[in-house]
């Protein structure tokens, strides 16, 4: 371990009034386990007796662990490879780069890991910048492979606790497992329909087909506000009015929680209010502290009253607070005001530790500066044996204090000890329909109609379905939903219907259509010239289905636009 001494020391009894101080604050606020409607008779009941605290039982295994089990809880990497214990020659290859092993399972192992990320990408990614590999094909592989990263886990000291095994399922342009299950509209298309329920009823369905594959860490929803038009944040935001993506906010997290699975609200400290992308560069946030108060925290102040069991901090440089130091690192942002003005006693995970912005220090610096910056959870570092050992190091040189290790891995496994209350459904309950009504209600309610007859006036003759290019899949989607809904398709001729999505702007329009529909942010619809807008702000199955039903007429769209878009109305439909 590059010359680091691995003598095993013990958390000890000195920890005891931390631990018993943190328990008492980790407990605080509405359970995410609250009684709410479910949209699925699968979700599973969270266990609620005191006589197994989550914190309790934290503060108890952490004072047995040796340094090297500390160090390795707060380590959330990823791995190469779609199942625990056998990869192929090329995964193998990238986790020996990444961790000096073969397989996930080895990684685990080695490094006494708090948990894993599940990564995958798609071409209408914003994050696929960091996304190195993937983890995901469907949903069998993904309930053996967790199956895999759980065993595994089960043999470390800390495997009372469970595994934490996350993943990027925010849906819409960031959607980690998109086949086999249920698919929500994006987050924009819930802040259109307006309506927190059903936002919440939706949430509980994906987060039971979650839990069901063994996922019970979902690093969303996102809680930036678009203020704006950035294209890294997008239709992944609820929108841009900060009480109504704080409501939303608060019913992603209820869903989530009380179908067993974490909640994680991000990017803290506001990620839309910078069109940059964090990815790539250190975006810069010029507001005061009062804007950012008014602005862009009123969501992630509702995200923790409504239990969020984690927050993301992002690659942020906020000007009046911190000038230069990414949120990521700033104890000024993540100690004095997430967790002292706002209130947040749960974990703080940091973004992709392989961004731009956090590989302007090694993989081992830049652990320690998170965890000393309040984080409790490090993911996605680039290297996780410097990680670990820069860690281990900085532990016995006191350059990371042991209270603030000790203090983040009892966050980590509270959260652990809370997500064991909770069983998971059986894999029959993926894409059941329980859980496609919850999506497809959710979806009919965001519509949104930004020019031309608000009624449930059909379209005239068979139409003709055009997208923008390689948007074969959804022209497929909307003519099936077209036909059942008893509109005839036909290849051209008929009125075109031209569907825009991710990434689309003028040049993507079609000047004869008749209808245009954005699937993405509306902003494109500006420079339509079509008699008809809509909006779905998504090209779910679901958002195409409610489509089809306004254009056949059968459904009267209800939606509002949550953004501006110049020279257009939030809806033709009335106040």
């Amino acid at each position: 371990m590059g010359g680091v001494s691995i003598r095993p020391r013990r958390a000890g009894i000195a920890v005891a009034a931390l631990t018993a101080l943190l328990a008492s604050a980790c407990s605080t606020g509405p359970d995410p386990a609250d009684p709410a409607p479910s949209a699925s008779t699968s979700a599973p009941t969270p266990a609620t007796s005191s006589a197994a605290d989550p914190a309790a039982r934290a503060a108890a295994l952490v004072a047995t662990l040796a340094d090297e089990d500390l160090v390795g809880q707060v380590l959330m990497p990823y791995a190469y490879g779609s199942a625990a214990t056998t990869v192929s020659p090329g995964s193998a290859a990238g986790n020996r780069a990444l961790a000096g092993v073969d397989t996930p399972a080895e990684m685990i192992a080695k490094y006494r890991l708090g948990g894993l990320i599940l990564v995958g990408f798609s071409a209408d990614d914003p994050t696929k910048a960091n996304q190195k590999t993937t983890n995901v094909d469907n949903p069998k592989q993904v309930h053996e492979l967790t199956s895999g990263l759980r065993e595994a886990a089960g043999r470390l000291p800390t495997g009372a606790a469970p595994f934490l095994i996350g993943t990027d399922q925010e849906y819409g342009v960031v959607t980690r497992i998109t086949d086999g299950v249920t698919a929500l509209p994006s987050a924009l298309a819930a802040g259109a329909a307006g309506d927190p329920a059903l936002t919440e009823a939706a949430w509980r369905a994906a987060g039971a087909e979650l839990a069901a594959m063994g996922i019970n860490l979902d690093f969303a929803p996102i809680g930036d506000v678009l203020a704006t038009r950035s294209t890294v944040i997008g239709s992944r935001s609820f929108g841009a009015d900060p009480k109504q993506v704080a409501a939303q906010v608060g019913g992603a997290v209820r869903g989530l929680q009380a179908a067993g699975v974490a909640a994680t609200v991000k990017h803290f400290p506001g990620h839309g209010h910078s069109a940059d992308d964090s990815h790539k560069e250190l975006p810069a946030l010029t507001q005061s502290r009062a804007a950012l108060g008014a602005g862009a925290w009123p969501p992630f102040t509702a995200g923790i009253e409504a239990g969020t069991m984690a927050v993301m901090s992002g690659h942020l440089d906020v000007r009046a607070i911190d000038p230069g130091t990414p949120a990521t690192f700033s104890h000024k942002l993540l100690t004095d005001v997430l967790r002292k003005q706002l209130g947040f006693q749960g974990v703080v995970i940091t973004d992709g530790m392989n961004m731009a912005p956090a590989m302007r220090w090694s993989p081992g610096e830049a652990a320690v500066r998170a965890l000393n910056a309040g984080n409790d959870l490090i993911l996605m570092t680039p290297n996780v044996t410097q990680a670990y050992d820069g860690l281990l190091a900085a532990l016995r040189d006191g350059s990371l204090p042991r209270a603030r290790l000790v203090d983040a891995v009892t966050r980590v496994l509270t959260m652990k000890f809370r997500l064991a209350g909770s069983s998971a459904p059986a894999m029959s309950t993926l894409d059941d329909p329980a859980h496609r009504a919850a999506a497809e209600k959710l979806a009919g309610a965001a519509v949104t109609v930004l020019r031309g007859s608000c009624g449930t006036t059909p379209v005239k003759g068979p139409v003709t379905v055009s997208t923008s290019g390689g948007r074969d899949r959804t022209r497929a989607l909307l003519t099936d939903a077209l036909k059942a809904a008893g509109v005839p398709v036909v290849p051209s001729g008929g009125t075109v219907v031209h569907l825009v999505g991710y990434g689309d702007g003028a040049s993507d329009l079609r000047a004869d259509a008749a209808v245009t529909v954005a699937m993405d942010t509306p902003y494109v619809l500006g420079d339509a010239k079509s008699p008809r807008l809509l909006a779905t702000y998504s090209s779910s199955r679901s958002s195409m289905t409610a489509l089809a039903a306004v254009l056949a007429g059968k459904a009267r769209p209800a939606g509002r636009s949550p953004v501006a878009v110049p020279h257009l109305p939030a809806t033709t439909c009335g106040a």
